[in-house]
This record gives structure tokens, sequence and C-alpha cells, in this order.
């Protein structure tokens, strides 16, 4: 459907006598009914009976499951809601090239994170991450006339390569030793095969590949990208970057490691400085190779040499280093889109610390963390984008609004914009984890599932990023309900003119409404997206 969606849209837009006709934000719209008629495909396919198990399509290529359709209609759920609330500007200009670009390239990426999230091969896993890499690289770039749109968009193309590099370099190992890419034959090799040459190359090639897409997500410690990227690039191309593909990779991870989580122990393999693998039996002989001081943070899966994991290691160390990072380099950011980028960094850190205790309740809490962290997300972004236009709308410029960049700019809105500022207050609240907003639940479910597993330490660390990272929330609270007279004069002077250029459309206006509602009162009703992520967990590890 998206792909049939995105050859018409080209012909559309080749045609001149469509091209010229139509409005820029008509294309939008119509890419959103796309999104929102290909979810309802989607959800009808869940009827089939046979999809518990997965049915496989074009050779085994990709995998159909439930964990697959039902993420891909959130996925296209979340895009929808974007482009339906992009803002509309009144003034006519000469150059309205960019909305009918974002809408069209838009649908790439998007086709790409929902091939990737089915993706059941090397090949297939490769390709569709590579298309929905490209979509990004150009949406980064969106802003032509804009230097700092440019930069930001050649670093995330670079260290993008970086990281497609590594996830292709890990398939040609896997292939090398196995000659297998299908996923289901992998699994077969391992449950079938002892230690030795071809499970050890395939450990590496598949620890590659996590190292690629760690990169990816922007993980600690493979995230220094992030915080230049989201800042430089365009708000409404940074809501794709923090959501859209974090989640296609999340799943497919959550896949792999499901799956294949347990090869490659710590008390079989390693790599010396030689580059070869080889054998090693004691374990403080690698922690003392690896510089690991805090042997604590091992200490819940140390219940003998045959139940250490190094994907599991690899994961609790990157969770580890992403809740440190995210919080502790947050606290001196001045620039909300930075600031607001190692609050993401301190988010993957709680997924990945899920993701790594591989239990029906982890997997649970995973589930329905990445569904309260996109929600949240693309509603405090949403309320940027609003304040950017109601203060900035003077600045208008070929179709290109000043963005928000400094928290400084935020001051004294409470007192010109309340029902936004209080929108956003309720957003940071909750992503601070403060009862009883949704992201206060998703946090308990994560840290709970890890009290039960055994590991203290780490969630010991969680408790204690969560509370200081409350502090550059109400950092941003504190300058919303910060008075100041002057500016609050010229804001109401400007707010209240007629030549006000800008309108915040009423869809735009009651999403932010609703999110924030949800936000707020999930409390009430949390039975809907509970139930939901349950039976996702159950699926997974019953099929």
């Amino acid at each position: 459907m998206i792909f049939l969606s995105i050859l018409i849209l080209i012909v559309a837009k080749a045609l001149p006598s469509l091209n010229n006709n139509l409005s820029s934000i008509y294309f939008t719209r119509i890419s959103a009914i796309i999104f929102i008629y290909a979810g309802v495909l989607s959800f009808n396919s869940l009827y089939i009976q046979s999809i518990g198990s997965g049915i496989g399509i074009y050779s085994g290529l990709f995998h159909i499951t439930q964990i697959s359709q039902l993420i891909e209609i959130f996925i296209l759920i979340i895009g929808s809601l974007i482009l339906i609330s992009w803002p509309l500007i009144q003034r006519q200009v000469s150059t309205n090239h960019y909305s009918t670009d974002y809408s069209l390239i838009v649908l790439f990426s998007t086709l790409g994170s929902s091939l990737l999230i089915s993706s059941s091969d090397l090949v297939s896993m490769y390709l569709s991450i590579e298309l929905q890499s490209f979509g990004l690289y150009i949406l980064s770039t969106l802003y032509r006339e804009s230097e700092s749109s440019t930069s930001a968009g050649l670093k995330y193309f670079l260290l993008g390569g970086l990281s497609s590099c590594l996830i292709l370099l890990g398939a040609g190992l896997i292939y090398a030793f196995t000659g297998l890419t299908n996923f289901e034959s992998l699994y077969s090799l391992i449950s079938v095969s002892e230690i030795n040459y071809i499970i050890q190359g395939l450990s590496l090639g598949l620890i590659i590949i996590i190292v690629g897409f760690l990169f990816k997500i922007a993980a600690a410690p493979l995230h220094n990208w992030s915080p230049d990227v989201y800042d430089d690039t365009p708000t409404i191309v940074t809501i794709w970057l923090t959501i859209m593909p974090k989640i296609a990779i999340l799943i497919l991870l959550l896949e792999l490691h499901t799956q294949i989580g347990f090869i490659g122990g710590l008390n079989s393999l390693t790599i010396n400085t030689n580059g070869y693998v080889e054998y090693i039996t004691n374990i403080t002989s690698i922690i003392s190779k690896t510089n690991i001081e805090n042997i604590s943070l091992l200490s819940p899966i140390l219940n003998g040499e045959n139940s250490i994991y190094i994907l599991k290691i690899l994961l609790l160390i990157s969770s580890l280093l992403s809740l440190i990072i995210g919080t502790v380099v947050g606290l001196a950011q001045t620039r909300i889109k930075r600031l607001l980028a190692y609050s993401t960094i301190s988010h993957i850190g709680f997924i990945l610390l899920a993701l790594a205790i591989n239990t029906e309740q982890s997997i649970d809490s995973l589930l329905f963390y990445i569904i309260q962290y996109s929600i949240t997300n693309l509603n405090i972004f949403l309320i940027i984008i609003a304040l950017s236009y109601v203060i900035n709308h003077s600045l208008i410029k070929d179709n290109i609004i000043k963005d928000i960049r400094y928290i400084s700019e935020l001051k004294g809105q409470f007192f010109v914009n309340p029902l936004l500022s209080l929108s956003l207050s309720i957003c940071l609240f909750s992503m601070a984890g403060i009862p009883p907003l949704i992201g206060f639940f998703s946090k308990q479910f994560v840290l709970y599932s890890a009290v039960q597993s055994g590991y203290y330490f780490i969630s010991i660390v969680a408790i204690l990023v969560s509370v200081i990272s409350a502090s550059y929330y109400l950092k941003i609270i504190n300058v919303l309900h910060t008075d100041s007279n002057d500016l609050l004069l010229e804001n109401k002077d400007d707010f209240n003119s007629e030549n006000n250029e800008t309108i915040l459309t009423n869809f735009h206006s009651f999403l932010i409404s609703s999110l924030t509602l949800s936000i707020l009162l999930f409390i009430l009703k949390p039975s809907l997206i509970l139930n939901s992520t349950q039976l996702l967990s159950l699926s997974l590890f019953n099929f």
C-alpha cells in the first residue's frame, strides 16, 4: 500500500499540471490518509488465524507476526498524527516544495521501518535499515538554505554510514561462517550445534550487528552524534529522528535477542589483540582485560560460567552508560533539543535494561515503555512546534519559521500561552517519572522486572538517575513559569495582532490536548495498553 502510494505521488509530483495546482499541504494530508489506510489494512490482517505463529512472505525474507503487525500499526498511527498536525501558513510563498518533499520522503522512511520490523533475513534486514536511514538523511537536510540543517544532515549521513558498515560487516561474517542468511535457519543451526568455530563466527557477527544498531538508536557510548544532529535539524524533522527509527530498530533487537541471545558466552570466546577469536575460561581475565572496575554490575548474572552471555553483558553495559551519560551530561544543557536528546539517551537506557533481562515481564515493560515514550515525546515536540509558531510567527521566511533553540526562549510563556505551557509541564513531569502520570508506570514496570530478576545494582543506578534527571525537566518548567513583564507585554501585543500570519491547525491543538489527557489520565483506564503489551510478550515467548 505505501509502496504503491509512493509511486503515485512521484507521478503526481512529476506532472506539472498537478504539482503546480495542488498546494503542498494537500500532499501532506494525502500522505496522512495513506498512513491511516495502511494501518487499517494491517489491523485487518490480524484476523488471519495462522498469524499467531507467524507467516513467511517473499521466500522467507519477511516474517509477519502479531508483534510486527501491531507495532507497524502503531508506527503508521504516529506518522499520520504528525502529518495531519502539520501547521498551516497563510502567506503565499513562491517556494512551497518543502512540505511536499517532507511527506514523500517520510513515506520512504516509514516503508523502511515497516519492512525492518518484519525482516527475517540478513539481506532484507540490511536493505530495510538502509531504506529507513536514507530517508532520514534527506530529511535532516530538508531546509537547504539552512547551514545548520545541512551540517546536521552531513554528520548524520557519515556516522549513519559507519553504523551501516558495521551491520553489513556483521552480516557478512555470519554468512561467511554459516552460509546462511535466514533467521530461522540460524536459529535451527544454533539449537543443534555445540560451541565451535561456526558458532563463534555467528556470535561475533551478531555482536557487530547489535553494536551497529546501538549506534543508530544513539545508545551510549555510541551517542555523540545525536545531540548535534537533533539540535541542528528542524523540529518537525527531529520528531521523526527521535521516534520512528528507534521503534523499528528496538523491535528488531527484541527479535534477535529473544531468539539467539543465549549464544556466545563470555566463558567460551573473546577477541585477542591480534583480532583472532580465542577461548577463555576464567571470567576474571576478561574483567581485567576490559578494565571493568565495578564487578557489581555483573553480579546479577554471575550464576555460573555457563550462564554468562555476551549479548546480555553488552546490553547491560550500554544500558548503564546510557542512564548515566544521558542524565549527567543533560544537566549542563541550555539548548532545549540537546537536552531532549540526552533525555532520549537516558530513556534508551531503561529500554535496553528491559531488553537485557529478557523475561516475559521485562518484555511486557519494554513494549509499554516504547509506547509511552513515543506518545510523550511526540506531544513534547508538537508543543515546542506550536510555541515556535506562536512566538516566532513574525519571522516567517520562505515557509520556514525559526525554531525554539534555547530554553530561555520559553521564559514566561505560562502567562501568555497557559494551556500549551501546562501541557508541556505535564509531559515533562511524565518524562521525569512523577506519579500518577504514564511515565511513572513505565519506569516502575522496568525497575520491578529488574529487581525480580536480581539486577539490584543497575536498578539502584536507574532510580538515582531518574531522580537526578528530574532537575533538568524542572528547569524547563521553572523557565515557563518565570515572570518577565517586558517580554510578556511584547508577546501579548504580537499574539493579539491582526497581522498574525500563522494559524495553529485545529487538529494540531486537538492532538496536543488528547495526548496530554492520555498522559495525565492513564491511571483511570490503563487496561487497553497493558493488556495489549502483556498479550504481545506472551505470544513472543509461547510461539
